[in-house]
């Protein structure tokens, strides 16, 4: 890991963190019900460009770190991008709001969801290779 690796990490988490703070306050803004929208959002719509990025960017698993491209797209601004966190949160507080089938259809709902755009995303960059 080189002084640069952290730099190029640190700039993409920032960019990333800023682009789910700006959609979290669109979705914010027009959409007032008790499901969380835009983690939602965030979270599936990542889960395809890390798909997607991956296949394009021709990187399997044992490049996940070295590579300045990776570090700042996938790691750094989809890493700050995605919020695995607040989507636990989000569920919390949808179990102590005495929401639990919503809480659950949020999370496992996240995760099928987030598999499946990981997987359409990764397809959809193979014929662009």
């Amino acid at each position: 890991m080189s002084g640069s690796d952290l730099i190029l990490a640190f700039l993409g988490g920032g960019i990333g963190s800023l682009a789910r703070w700006l959609i979290g306050l669109v979705v914010g803004k027009r959409y007032h019900g008790t499901f969380p929208l835009a983690t939602f959002t965030v979270n599936i719509s990542g889960a395809f460009l890390i798909g997607f990025l991956t296949v394009l960017f021709l990187f399997d698993w044992k490049q996940r770190f070295g590579h300045p491209v990776n570090t700042i797209v996938l790691t750094g601004i989809l890493g700050g991008y995605t919020t695995f966190s607040s989507m636990e949160l989000d569920t919390s507080k949808l179990i102590r709001g005495q929401k639990p089938r919503v809480a659950l259809g949020y999370l496992f709902g996240t995760a099928t969801l987030g598999l499946m755009a990981a997987f359409l995303g990764g397809a959809l960059a193979l014929p662009l290779l």
